[in-house]
């Protein structure tokens, strides 16, 4: 069974899962690169959305908007993994909800980030 923090390096590199933060060097600091799917189930599960509104949601939280190479292939496999559906909308562009199976384990992946950065909770307190 496929899970987000279950994963070689190679495929957490190649699929841009959020574990290969820790498995991987950086190229620079603070690249985010390894948190994306992460990301993307996070922000589908506050609203159904698309590719574009990700792109969107992402450059308005970080300055910078992904491109479509970086964002469409974490949808696939997050989707391919069960984790998100296509949902029907009026639009040209195509919709993700979170399934029951994307809920429990963006919960068991939301846990392995705490357990992760726990003891970082003044530093995020002192930013926010």
């Amino acid at each position: 069974m496929y899970r987000l923090y279950d994963i070689t390096p190679s495929q957490a590199q190649e699929k841009y899962i959020y574990y290969a933060l820790f498995l991987s060097s950086m190229k620079e600091c603070c690249d985010m690169r390894g948190f994306l799917s992460f990301i993307v189930l996070k922000l589908i599960s506050k609203k159904n959305m698309s590719g574009d509104d990700i792109r969107e949601e992402l450059k308005r939280r970080k300055g910078s908007r992904p491109s479509p190479g970086t964002i469409y292939p974490v949808l696939k496999t997050i989707s391919e993994s069960g984790f998100i559906e296509e949902i029907k909308s009026s639009g040209k562009a195509k919709k993700y909800r979170l399934t029951k199976k994307g809920q429990k384990e963006l919960k068991i992946a939301t846990g392995k980030f705490c357990e992760i950065f726990y003891d970082m909770k003044d530093e995020f307190q002192k930013r926010c």
